[in-house]
């Protein structure tokens, strides 16, 4: 990871985001309505939560076959991966209540998934909000060796094959957050002396993070064992949930920002960026399925990325309405707005994208 801190340009000749900006607060002000969440992302809440915990407690409760279990596992990975893209999410936005409280308290929804508020929060707020796809800053691009994710990335040979692996590897990504992504970056950011919002003791950032994470052992591993399921069942249907929420978790982030349409830009020899921040996040990031009625609801809006990016303190329920706004004046200023119509296209440009990067070692 480059220590060297990339700077965005300061000149807006086109004025793109004041004139964006008067217009997405025009809007909330004329309808005299919160940026933030609303009873529609209250509702969403309990029924994700009970998708995902229902079946835990049926798995608790009820004896049956491995069949039945593992469905119900496959299912608590959907509910998990719905909680990561909606409430978690706006949650450490700040954009699920005008409340702070209530934003933390669903902002720590993430331990529910093996993940920790710190880490995620510096690692997506800070880190890919600031640095979109800019390899060597925005973490979303670094898969290790084993995937190549942007042209500006080392080749290797064993990336020809990447576009038929890389799907499996997916379904790891919170599998690992159990495991040990968490101890890893917790790491490497009190080493930087990175931190979200106010700088929090490492003492305790460590102390929270050790805690959570027996607490979480113990309820989805320990617990089911002592109530009488079979410790390999336990096991395997663990490592089921967490591949599927995965799964669903790395797909959506990829469709957003690993295609063929979304730049990789790097910083001149004195760090600095050609466009400003703004200008930046539509040329790094990609719309997907926008009129999919289940695809928004169930992906908390991230197929909006495009507006999540530029207001990523406003709620995801607000993203289909203000995404007009960011179209019109992006199209008035000539620039780029990334949208594929469906989750069916944007895939296959996914993957497509990965075939072009594993295959080509010298694509720009």
């Amino acid at each position: 990871m480059n220590n060297t801190v990339p700077t965005f340009s300061n000149q807006d000749n086109l004025k793109f985001f004041r004139t964006l900006n008067s217009r997405v607060n025009n809007y909330f002000k004329e309808n005299n309505i919160p940026k933030t969440g609303n009873w529609k992302i209250h509702l969403k809440t309990v029924i994700l939560f009970t998708i995902f915990l229902t079946p835990y407690f049926l798995i608790l409760t009820l004896d049956m076959s491995i069949w039945y279990q593992l469905l119900l596992n496959i299912l608590m990975g959907i509910g998990m991966a719905g909680i990561g893209m909606n409430v978690m999410h706006d949650g450490n936005h700040g954009a699920y209540s005008s409340k702070s409280w209530i934003n933390k308290f669903m902002g720590g929804s993430i331990y529910v998934l093996a993940g920790n508020v710190y880490n995620w929060q510096v690692q997506h707020n800070v880190l890919h909000h600031t640095y979109t796809n800019i390899l060597g800053h925005d973490e979303d691009l670094d898969a290790g060796r084993i995937i190549r994710f942007s042209q500006n990335a080392e080749w290797r040979r064993f990336h020809k094959f990447q576009h038929y692996y890389s799907f499996f590897l997916y379904g790891l990504l919170t599998f690992n957050w159990s495991l040990t992504t968490d101890f890893k970056q917790m790491r490497a950011y009190l080493k930087r002396k990175l931190s979200y919002g106010e700088p929090q003791s490492p003492t305790k950032l460590w102390t929270v993070l050790v805690i959570t994470k027996i607490i979480y052992a113990l309820i989805w591993v320990v617990l089911p064992i002592a109530f009488g399921v079979v410790w390999w069942k336990v096991l395997l249907g663990f490592f089921v949930m967490h591949y599927t929420a995965g799964l669903i978790l790395s797909i959506v982030f990829q469709l957003a920002h690993v295609v063929e349409e979304t730049d990789n830009p790097i910083p001149n020899a004195n760090g600095e960026m050609e466009n400003t921040w703004a200008i930046h996040q539509l040329y790094t990031t990609a719309n997907f399925a926008p009129k999919n009625k289940i695809v928004n609801w169930f992906t908390g809006g991230l197929n909006h990325q495009i507006e999540h990016h530029l207001y990523p303190h406003i709620s995801h329920v607000h993203y289909g309405k203000i995404a007009q706004f960011v179209k019109q004046t992006a199209e008035e200023c000539n620039l780029p707005y990334h949208e594929f119509k469906t989750m069916r296209s944007a895939v296959l440009a996914h993957y497509k994208h990965l075939k072009d990067l594993g295959q080509n070692p010298q694509i720009a």
